[in-house]
Formats: C-alpha cells, sequence, structure tokens
C-alpha cells in the first residue's frame, strides 16, 4: 500500500517508538556502519517490524494501510 502525504506524516512520528529507530538509524539493518531507517523515507511501510509491532500503535492508520476491506483476491 502506498501512503499519502499525511499519512506519511503519522507513520514517521510512529518510527520514533520503534526500539529498533536510533537517532535516525536501523539498529536491524546495522551491519557495523549506520544504515537510515527505511520507514522514515518511505511512503510504503516496507519494514516488517514497523508493520507488525509500530503500526499496530495507531490502528486507524493500520486499518487504512494494511485492511484490504471488501477487495477481491484474484482467482
Amino acid at each position: 500500500p502506498h501512503m499519502d502525504y499525511r499519512q506519511h506524516r503519522r507513520a514517521r512520528r510512529l518510527v520514533h517508538e520503534c526500539c529498533n529507530y536510533d537517532e535516525g538509524n536501523c539498529l536491524l539493518l546495522d551491519d557495523g556502519e549506520p544504515c537510515v531507517c527505511v520507514q522514515s523515507i518511505s511512503f510504503s511501510p516496507m519494514c516488517h517490524w514497523f508493520r507488525v509491532a509500530v503500526l499496530p500503535l495507531d490502528g486507524e492508520l493500520a486499518a487504512a494501510l494494511l485492511c484490504r476491506g471488501s477487495r477481491k483476491r484474484c482467482a
């Protein structure tokens, strides 16, 4: 799912709640070199940890981004 600008701003605020967020960098992606937090620069919920552990903190945003509602899947 792609976020609009308002959703992106809400997600960026949530990124700071992530336990892997360290001054703009992601501790999970750190392999000796600092790596920017992908979720803080993306307009899509790319980070699995963010989708599972952080996004549910904002139920309304999570529902808007993750729930497919009445969309049907291809057979």
